[in-house]
């Protein structure tokens, strides 16, 4: 059995409530511009036969000093090998917008390197990656068209983007993140033999239900489809709902 305390822990794997017990690690991939932060207490409300694993992107918490990535392929290739010591035993992944993409490519980059599947793949709040992006790029945008595309979202407090230094230090990460998502080429491999839960937000006017829907095609396993109150940002508005369903999936 991995230890897990903080004088072993990673760059990439957080481990906020380290749990060697658990018989399963929840890997968590975040939204563009999010850090791990956001699955902090995700423990709290989740059986403790479950161990949560936040990713920490470079650019961000701990790793601030770093450059940010802007390729997706580039990004789960270093991902791989850093997660790979903490693949021995059953675990998932959970990936929120940017987070899905992430956790979709990089099952399929472990599976493909090492032989290695999650027992599930959760997605939440982002189409299915063989679908195109309805809305044009903005990650090339200059700075007030950038930051006027991204209040579409809902995602960043008004105190924050009317604060010029947070901008300053935020803007570039969050562009950085975008560039991922857009820039991002899906190719058509053979679906996965893991099962697909898909997360959505009923007032979500990103992601439609029919674009989680065809996170279907994904996969020859079991598919499920849950949608909750809230926009985008459900993960944070329906929290408890959303981490009851995965409580369910996963146990």
């Amino acid at each position: 059995m991995l230890n897990t305390s903080k004088s072993t822990i990673g760059a990439w794997v957080t481990f906020p409530q380290p749990n060697p017990q658990a018989n399963l690690r929840l890997f968590c991939f975040p939204y563009a511009g999010g850090s791990s932060v956001i699955f902090r207490t995700w423990a709290n409300n989740l059986p403790k036969s479950i161990e949560v694993c936040p990713i920490e992107l470079p650019g961000r918490g701990s790793r601030f000093i770093e450059t940010p990535f802007t390729r997706l392929d580039l990004l789960v290739e270093a991902i791989a090998p850093s997660i790979l010591p903490y693949l021995d035993k059953p675990f998932a992944f959970f990936g929120h917008s940017m987070g899905a993409v992430i956790s979709f490519e990089l099952t399929r980059l472990i599976n493909r390197k090492y032989g290695l599947l999650p027992v599930h793949l959760l997605i939440a709040g982002r189409h299915a990656p063989q679908l195109s992006d309805r809305h044009p790029p903005i990650h090339t945008l200059p700075e007030p068209a950038f930051i006027q595309g991204l209040c579409r979202y809902n995602g960043m407090p008004k105190q924050v983007l009317e604060n010029t230094e947070l901008m300053e230090v935020f803007l570039p990460i969050i562009r950085a993140d975008f560039a991922i998502c857009e820039t991002y080429n899906y190719t058509n491999d053979p679906p996965l033999s893991c099962p697909i839960t898909a997360f959505g937000g009923l007032q979500d006017s990103e992601t439609s239900v029919a674009e989680l829907e065809a996170w279907r095609n994904q996969t020859n396993n079991s598919f499920s489809l849950h949608l909750l109150p809230g926009d985008h940002f459900f993960i944070q508005s329906d929290q408890l709902l959303l981490l009851q369903l995965i409580s369910q999936v996963l146990t």
